[in-house]
C-alpha cells in the first residue's frame, strides 16, 4: 500500500511575544528572495527538543534561509545599540537578521528562531546584509561544543545555503544560520532606547525581559533592581564557565551581552591551547581588551552599562538612591564570578568540599602552567590520572608541578571528589583551532566529512571516544599563531 500524503501542517506552532507586545522595538521586515537555498545540516535533535518535525524542516531550505516566510511568522529586526571595543554606537541592530518568530517546546520553554545572514535590514549601515558558509558552520560547531559542555548558549537549528556567490576576499558560497536562543534581548536592547531618553521603553522592555526570563521578580518589591542582580548573576555565572573550560569569546560589546545569561555571536572566538591569561585571537582585538585572562573585567564594565540604563526605573524620584542601590549589586559581580569560578575549579581539580586554601591552590596550579607551553585541556584530565596514582603526561616530567602536587595531595587527603568526579568535569575534546580551521576549509569546497566528524566528537567531550586520539591533541607545530574573524 502506497504511503498516504501528509497533511500540510505548519512547520512552527510560533506564538510571537516581541512582535505582538514591543510594537516600536523593530521593524517589520522579509529576508531576500534566493536562487536555490537548501537545508546543508540539520540539527535533528535540537529539532525533537523543540517539538518540530525533523523531516519536514529538511526540506524547508526557502523557510530556514529566509527567503519564504512561514505561516505564523512575524519576521523583523530588531534595534538594539552597543559599546563597541568601548565606543558607543547609538545604533546598530539587526544588519544581517531577522527574528523569525518564537517557539514554546514541550518543556514550556520560550525561544526565539533567529535567521542569520538573511539579507539587508533597515539596520543594515551599508553592509550587504549576508553571511557566507565558513562563518555560519563555525557558529553551528561552536554552540553545539558549548552546549555539549553545559554551557548556557544560543544553538543552530540549521545551516542552509543560498545558491549566491557573496563577496568576501573572493566569492564565496553564501549561507544563512537559523539559531534558537532563549531570546535575543540584550545590554545594547536597553541602551539604545535610554540613549533616547525613552524611559517609557525601557520600563516597557524591563517588563517584557522580567516576564520572559525572571517571572518569579514580577512580584518583587523592586523588580528592576532584582532584574540586574539576577543578570549580574547569570553573566558571573557564564564568564566562569567560559574561562574554565579555556574559551575566548572574542568580541564582547554590549549587543553581544544578553539578558538572558547565554552566549551568543560565535564571531572571532576560540579555545585556548595552552594557558594563557592575555590570550588574544580576533584580528581586530589589537590591544587585547577582549583578552582570555579579561573577560570577567569586562563583563562587569559591560554590566555597569546596563545599570546606567536602568537608573530611571530602580528610583525615578531620586537618581542618586537608584545609583547607590544598582552599583551595590554590580559590585556584587567579582565576589559572584570568583564563587563560581572556584567551584569549578574544585571540580577541575578533584577537591571534595571547601577548604581556605583552595583559592590559592587553584591559583598556583594555573601560575605554574602559565608559559610552559602546557595543554590546558589535557593538563587537568592527566591530574585525574595522577589522582588515580599514575605519572603520566605532563606530570611525567617537569618540576614546575613538583610542590605544588605535595599540597594537592594533603587537600584531597581532606576530602577528595575522586578522578572520576574529575573527568565528569574536564573534556577530553575542545574545538581545536587547527581542527576548526581545516572542517571549514574543506566545507567550503564541499566536503563535509571533517565538519560532521568534529561535530560529532565534541558534541561528546567527556568521554574518551576509539578512534579520536587526534581530537585530543593540541595544534602541530606548524599551525602557526591562530587568528579568527568577524566574518558573517
Amino acid at each position: 500500500m502506497p504511503d498516504l500524503p501528509l497533511p500540510d501542517l505548519p512547520l512552527f506552532a510560533f506564538d510571537n511575544s516581541f512582535a505582538r507586545e514591543m510594537e516600536g522595538f523593530f521593524v517589520e521586515w522579509q529576508g531576500d528572495k534566493l536562487p536555490n537555498p537548501q537545508v546543508l545540516r540539520l540539527n535533528r535533535g535540537l529539532a525533537e527538543t523543540l517539538g518540530l518535525d525533523a523531516d519536514a524542516l529538511a526540506g524547508a531550505g526557502a523557510v530556514l534561509a529566509g527567503a519564504e516566510v512561514p505561516v505564523g511568522a512575524n519576521p523583523l529586526a530588531m534595534a538594539y545599540a552597543g559599546h563597541q571595543f568601548g565606543g558607543f554606537s547609538p545604533q546598530l541592530g539587526d544588519g544581517r537578521a531577522l527574528l523569525l518568530g518564537e517557539i514554546v517546546a514541550p518543556s514550556g520553554k520560550r525561544f526565539d528562531l533567529h535567521l542569520k545572514g538573511s539579507g539587508r535590514t533597515p539596520f543594515s549601515r551599508g553592509g550587504d546584509g549576508k553571511a557566507v558558509l565558513g562563518p555560519v558552520l563555525r557558529e553551528y560547531l561552536f554552540g553545539e561544543a558549548m552546549a555539549a559542555l553545559g554551557i548556557a548558549t544560543t544553538r543552530a537549528l540549521a545551516a542552509a545555503t543560498t545558491g549566491e556567490k557573496i563577496r568576501r576576499d573572493g566569492p564565496q558560497q553564501g549561507a544563512v544560520l537559523a539559531r534558537i536562543a532563549a531570546s535575543h534581548l540584550r545590554v545594547g536592547t536597553f541602551q539604545f532606547f535610554a540613549a533616547r531618553g525613552e524611559v517609557d521603553r525601557v520600563r516597557q522592555l524591563a517588563d517584557y525581559a522580567i516576564t520572559r526570563h525572571f517571572p518569579h521578580l514580577a512580584s518583587s518589591d523592586a523588580p528592576y533592581l532584582a532584574m540586574f542582580e539576577a543578570v549580574v548573576d547569570a553573566q558571573a555565572a557564564l564568564v566562569a564557565q567560559w574561562v574554565l573550560v579555556g574559551f575566548v569569546h572574542g568580541v564582547m560589546n554590549t549587543d553581544n551581552t544578553t539578558i538572558s545569561g547565554e552566549t551568543i555571536d560565535y564571531g572571532p572566538c576560540a579555545f585556548i591551547d595552552s594557558y594563557d591569561p592575555a590570550a588574544v585571537f580576533s584580528s581586530i582585538d589589537r590591544n587585547g581588551r577582549y583578552a582570555y585572562g579579561n573577560q570577567s573585567a569586562i563583563m562587569h564594565w559591560n554590566l555597569t552599562k546596563l545599570a546606567e540604563t536602568l537608573i530611571d526605573l530602580v528610583n525615578p524620584q531620586d537618581s542618586e538612591a537608584a545609583i547607590a542601590v544598582l552599583t551595590t549589586a554590580l559590585h556584587r559581580f567579582p565576589a559572584l564570578y570568583e564563587g563560581y569560578w572556584l567551584a569549578g575549579m574544585r571540580a577541575k581539580l578533584g577537591l571534595g568540599g571547601e577548604e581556605p586554601e583552595d583559592l590559592a591552590l587553584a591559583q598556583d596550579f594555573l601560575a605554574a602552567a602559565e608559559g610552559q607551553d602546557i595543554d590546558y585541556t589535557q593538563l587537568f584530565r592527566d591530574l585525574a590520572e595522577v589522582v588515580r596514582g599514575k605519572r603520566v603526561g605532563v606530570f611525567a616530567a617537569p618540576s614546575v608541578f613538583d610542590d605544588w602536587l605535595v599540597r594537592h595531595r594533603a587537600r584531597l587527603a581532606i576530602e577528595s571528589a575522586g578522578a572520576d568526579a574529575m573527568d565528569a568535569v574536564n573534556p577530553v575534546y575542545i574545538l581545536r583551532n587547527h581542527l576548526v580551521e581545516a572542517a571549514l576549509t574543506d566545507a567550503a569546497s564541499g566536503d563535509m566529512a571533517a565538519f560532521d566528524r568534529l561535530l560529532a566528537v565534541v558534541s561528546q567531550p567527556f568521554a574518551v571516544q576509539a578512534g579520536a586520539e587526534e581530537f585530543a591533541k593540541p595544534a602541530p607545530a606548524g599551525f602557526g599563531a591562530h587568528v579568527t574573524f568577524c566574518g558573517t
